[in-house]
C-alpha cells in the first residue's frame, strides 16, 4: 500500500473533519475501499479508529474557539456509543455488498438533503 496515499486520504479527511464534522465515514471509507482496495469492513473498522485522534484534536480546538456545546455532546454520546457498539456487531450480519450500496444510498440522501434545504 502506497504510504503517499494513505496520507493524502488522511489529510483531506483530516481537512473535511475539522472544517464540516465529517471525515470518517464520508471520505475516508470510500476512499479506502476504492483507492486503497480495502475491504469495506476493514476500510469502516480503521476509519473509526483514525477518527479517535481526529475527533480528538478537531474538538479541542473547536473548544478553544468556543463552538462546542458540552450538554449537547454528553446527551449524544450516550446514544453514539450504543449505537457504534450495535452498528459494530450488526457488521458481522450484513454482506460487504450491501454494505456499500446502504452506504452509497444514504450518502446520496444526505448530499441530496443538504442541497435542497436552505
Amino acid at each position: 500500500m502506497n504510504p503517499y496515499i494513505l496520507f493524502a486520504i488522511g489529510l483531506i479527511s483530516g481537512i473535511t473533519s475539522g472544517l464540516l464534522g465529517v471525515g470518517g465515514g464520508i471520505i475516508m471509507v470510500p476512499a479506502m475501499t476504492l483507492i486503497a482496495k480495502l475491504p469495506v469492513k476493514i476500510a469502516i473498522g480503521t476509519s473509526l479508529a483514525v477518527i479517535i485522534p481526529t475527533a480528538l484534536v478537531g474538538v479541542f480546538k473547536h473548544h478553544q474557539q468556543g463552538n462546542v456545546n458540552w450538554e449537547v455532546a454528553a446527551y449524544l454520546s450516550v446514544a453514539a456509543v450504543v449505537g457504534g457498539w450495535l452498528g459494530a456487531w450488526l457488521i458481522n450480519h450484513i454482506p460487504p455488498e450491501s454494505l456499500k450500496r446502504g452506504f452509497g444510498v444514504v450518502l446520496m440522501l444526505v448530499g441530496l438533503r443538504m442541497v435542497l434545504n436552505r
